[in-house]
């Protein structure tokens, strides 16, 4: 099942799952996006964008507006929803609606693969980015060892290139895979000093023990933090 997490609150970009694009709100667009792929419900804490789900024809689960991170929320509807241990979930996120099929599906068959085998919780992805892309904090950088295993998460350059210019880095994608049992072993623990410090959930994972398998695709869609990064996805979707 795909799950879209829609927090209606947003500092850089107030109200942003809701902003318009091309005709039909962001959330909205973005589920239209993974449709075809299997059953979609979006996870919010906000009864206007459960309004606007069912207005649209997709299940809208209401959570709490206290969680911490987009996965706490897409557990809770997980539970709500009464998910299979291992029912697989792929966690989409809201400011991605021009994600490519091809991408989700290579996550897909990474989690039916690997996920809940050798201590690994979640499957994601990345894209090959360059300078001077990389310097953007907004996009997430992942170094992966030989295996293509996660070792670390950062909003700074990564890996660092000390003695010579260095143009490939990996730009990760808000894009996760879970088989339910997987996602509550995450959910159960506790938030972690390195999560806090670079605000990303998923080095939860890394600092308890944990791995995050990892496949490297071609896309063309990106995060939408800000006004000016809507604008941006559209020309390139419209080129």
């Amino acid at each position: 099942m795909i799950i879209i997490p829609a927090r209606i609150g947003s500092t850089r970009f107030p109200s942003k799952v809701l902003a318009d694009v091309m005709g039909i709100p962001m959330v909205i667009r973005t589920a239209q996006a993974v449709r075809e792929l299997d059953s979609v419900a979006i996870a919010t804490d906000s009864p206007e964008i459960i309004a606007l789900a069912e207005e649209y024809g997709y299940r809208g689960v209401l959570t709490s507006d206290a969680h911490r991170s987009g996965t706490d929320r897409i557990h809770e509807a997980a539970q709500k929803l009464g998910l299979a241990p291992e029912e697989i979930i792929i966690n989409v996120q809201a400011d991605e609606p021009f994600i490519e099929h091809e991408v989700v599906e290579r996550v897909y068959e990474l989690t039916h693969a690997r996920v809940g085998k050798e201590g690994i919780l979640a499957a994601s992805a990345y894209k090959i980015i360059g300078n001077p892309e990389a310097d953007d904090p907004n996009l997430v950088k992942v170094v992966t060892d030989e295996q293509d295993t996660a070792l670390y998460f950062s909003r700074a350059k990564i890996p660092y290139p000390r003695d010579h210019h260095f143009d490939r880095y990996q730009g990760h994608l808000g894009l996760y895979g879970y088989t339910m049992e997987s996602l509550e072993r995450y959910c159960a623990l506790a938030p972690s000093r390195l999560e806090e410090i670079e605000k990303l959930e998923q080095l939860r994972i890394l600092a308890h023990g944990y791995r995050i398998v990892m496949t490297e695709v071609e896309t063309e869609s990106f995060g939408i933090d800000t006004p000016e990064d809507l604008q941006r996805a559209i020309r390139k979707h419209l080129l």
